[in-house]
């Protein structure tokens, strides 16, 4: 798709999200004092038409004592990480579609490119002589991401201090073993392995860095971090490779701060964060994936309660982040326990509890294509890090990038995470 690259492409998609974020119930929307972040995935057709297909608010991120190895909270309550986990539920409800209309025209006897139905989805199914295949964006259209301010870790470098509580994350010690991603760790030895040392710092920029905690040690890197690897293996993650061709975001835009120290301009420190780390492995990442170099672009200050002024007399995080696609999905998650709102001490552990963007919910909707001749290859019995390991070439270019040498103190997961295993 053709973008402007002047002002008005930022204003589009500012205007875009907003106006959908606006729609929404007052639930969940930070109230008074009350600031978060926001993120949103939007969809270009060939048409030139511009749409939100996901979105997410939220600052808070679970300590590595809060994790539970069911996959049954979400651990990551972040703007950009809500977003990106709704986008994946709109990805799985497309492929449904399609499966539902595929079934429905061969009862009837239909040819598939005949079905008005067809045209309005952005996937389709790329198959080879026998049959089988991947699905894939159509041509022409194209992913683009929304960020209210400049994400946290390593694109936020050159904030000001003041607005670093929320955006700068903890610089990650890197390990002096060389085998450091070949071992398995259990969650007190990661501390450890990474020399027990996490401080902030802005003289080290393009290292990998942690979510902030209030006081507390988080297990999940930044969000600069994971949106630089959705740059080199696409955002569909682990499970969806399995059935879809890697999905790359086209064009990254990010409202400006309303503090005018800044000391580079937003696609500079975008740029710099998310695409010059991992330009040197352009040669060492094998089709179909490859190191991706969105466009960059800054959008208008955003409304007062996703402004990040810098005192703390005067931001009040809000707690909740909700989560929205345009696939039915709308919810409201407490950040502090990766749970839905409204979760009452008595229940909190009941499966009404569970968000549908948590790891054991995202498993059912894969286990939910069985009838899927690539699902169903697959025994429903592995565990979910087994499962995702068997991406082979998915699980090889994240190895490549991790072990990469700006990318090598990459957090490892405790040796019992993920290891639920979802019965069917």
């Amino acid at each position: 798709m053709e973008v402007d690259r002047g002002e008005k492409w930022g204003e589009r998609v500012s205007s875009k999200v907003f106006s959908l974020f606006n729609s929404l119930p007052k639930k969940g929307k930070p109230q008074g004092r009350e600031i978060s972040v926001l993120s949103a995935f939007l969809l270009s057709s060939p048409s030139k038409e511009l749409e939100v297909v996901a979105l997410g608010t939220g600052t808070k991120c679970l300590p590595r004592s809060l994790r539970s190895p069911h996959g049954d909270v979400v651990n990551d309550s972040h703007a950009e990480v809500i977003a990106r986990r709704a986008l994946l539920r709109f990805i799985y409800s497309q492929i449904h579609i399609h499966q539902n209309i595929t079934d429905k025209n061969e009862a009837n006897g239909t040819n598939w490119s005949e079905s008005v139905d067809a045209t309005n989805l952005p996937i389709y199914l790329e198959t080879d002589g026998s049959g089988h295949g991947k699905y894939k964006l159509k041509d022409g259209w194209t992913l683009h991401m929304y960020i209210s301010q400049l994400p946290c870790g390593d694109a936020s470098l050159s904030l000001p201090p003041s607005l670093r509580s929320i955006s700068f994350g903890e610089e990650v010690s890197v390990p002096s073993n060389s085998s450091h991603h070949q071992k398995e760790h259990s969650s007190d030895s990661i501390l450890k392995s990474n020399g027990g040392m996490y401080y902030n710092s802005t003289r080290f920029t393009g290292l990998v860095q942690r979510k902030p905690g209030r006081g507390v040690t988080t297990s999940s890197v930044s969000c600069s971090d994971k949106i630089t690897r959705w740059n080199v293996v696409g955002t569909q993650g682990a499970l969806l490779s399995y059935l879809l061709q890697p999905v790359y975001i086209f064009s990254i835009t990010v409202g400006q701060s309303c503090d005018s120290s800044q000391t580079l301009s937003v696609q500079d420190n975008l740029r710099r964060a998310l695409y010059d780390r991992i330009e040197p492995l352009y040669n060492t990442v094998a089709r179909p994936f490859f190191v991706n170099e969105p466009l960059f672009f800054e959008a208008p200050i955003p409304p007062k309660e996703f402004q990040h002024l810098g005192s703390s007399e005067a931001n009040v995080t809000c707690g909740y982040s909700i989560c929205w696609n345009k696939c039915g999905l709308h919810e409201v998650i407490l950040g502090t326990t990766g749970r839905k709102q409204g979760t009452s001490s008595k229940g909190s552990l009941s499966p009404s509890t569970e968000s549908s963007l948590c790891k054991r919910r995202m498993l059912e909707c894969f286990v939910s294509l069985r009838g899927n001749s690539l699902v169903d290859k697959i025994d429903a019995t592995v565990s979910y890090k087994d499962l995702k390991e068997m991406a082979r070439d998915y699980h090889q270019t994240s190895r490549i990038m991790k072990e990469s040498s700006l990318f090598g103190n990459w957090l490892l997961k405790p040796v019992d995470s993920d290891r639920f295993i979802l019965q069917v």
